[in-house]
């Protein structure tokens, strides 16, 4: 983008730098990758599909090599990360990790794309998330006109799942889940890997440095400028009344432990089961690691083990 002699409105590199003019350079997260009829590790096809023609809703599906022709498989709805600003569905740093997830869970997995901010500010990715859950669910009774889904998919087995921000629209979906019903399927649980959830005050053992703290808030209100703050529910689980009617009856929370977000993962797991919920909720720390390492080296045998566990939870 030519922009040398644009003025900056403000810079949140290494994610994006937004200009005056409205401009927004990415600086990650920007390459992309076509689908493949059959990946050469792992067997997985995967296919792109429009969901709303009017919105650019869309996703990629990914289908793993059926063993069974006549066994339906669960559903997972996965939303990719980049804190609501950079990354795609389509980019290559999710094809090799969804690949091996689909393969090892034996799942259809839906990746959303959404709208990102800051040209279209949150809740418009939340709606657009919604959109997608609405319309996988859509399909179930053999109706819709996407026949991975309609032919294939076991509705009474859904999945939401996410990465960072990622992780945190897939928990605020199954909120809206709980308030607002699925119609046509059941959630059946919730993985969040390394979500991206905060607050105005440190939690624990969570870092005190005031350009880390000032930095995520500035990344949150870029992302959604007419939240309340960093206690806003949205980015803030534990001030969400709607909390405890969470629609899932399990959850998987996945930190790690040198991520700067992991106390808000830990947060999560232990105020959930005091939160009047009646589900199941497990946390898995991974040793000597950052955030989102498994997408940055997917074949390294930590993220091997997290694919694993994963992989048995969706089981």
């Amino acid at each position: 983008m030519e922009s040398n002699n644009l003025e900056i409105e403000y810079d949140l590199s290494p994610l994006c730098i937004v200009y005056k003019d409205g401009k927004v350079e990415r600086l990650t997260g920007t390459e992309i990758v076509p689908p493949s009829a059959a990946d050469q590790e792992t067997g997985v096809g995967s296919k792109d599909v429009v969901i709303e023609p009017d919105t650019g809703i869309s996703a990629r599906l990914y289908k793993p090599k059926p063993t069974n022709p006549d066994q339906k498989l669960p559903v997972l709805v996965y939303f990719h990360g980049g804190a609501f600003l950079v990354q795609t569905a389509f980019s290559p740093t999710y094809q090799p990790f969804l690949n091996s997830l689909a393969s090892q869970a034996n799942v259809i997995v839906v990746s959303v794309e959404y709208r990102r901010a800051p040209e279209h500010p949150l809740p418009v990715g939340y709606d657009d998330c919604w959109a997608a859950v609405k319309w996988v669910v859509s399909h179930s009774g053999g109706n819709g006109e996407e026949e991975w889904l309609g032919d294939c998919a076991d509705f009474g087995r859904v999945f939401l799942a996410g990465d960072s921000s990622g992780a945190n629209i897939a928990h605020n979906m199954a909120i809206r889940v709980g308030s607002d019903g699925l119609g046509g399927g059941e959630l059946a649980g919730l993985v969040l890997m390394h979500p991206f959830f905060w607050g105005k005050d440190p939690t624990g053992d969570e870092t005190t440095d005031v350009g880390v703290r000032e930095y995520l808030e500035k990344v949150w209100l870029s992302a959604c400028p007419t939240s309340t703050g960093l206690d806003d529910p949205w980015i803030n689980p534990v001030m969400d009344p709607k909390w405890s009617g969470m629609g899932c009856a399990k959850v998987l929370v996945v930190v790690a432990e040198g991520d700067v977000l992991k106390h808000r993962g830990w947060l999560y797991y232990e105020e959930l089961g005091k939160s009047g919920w009646g589900g199941a909720v497990e946390i898995m720390e991974t040793e000597g690691e950052e955030h989102v390492f498994y997408l940055e080296k997917p074949h390294c045998d930590k993220a091997k083990d997290l694919v694993k566990r994963i992989a048995s939870f969706l089981k």
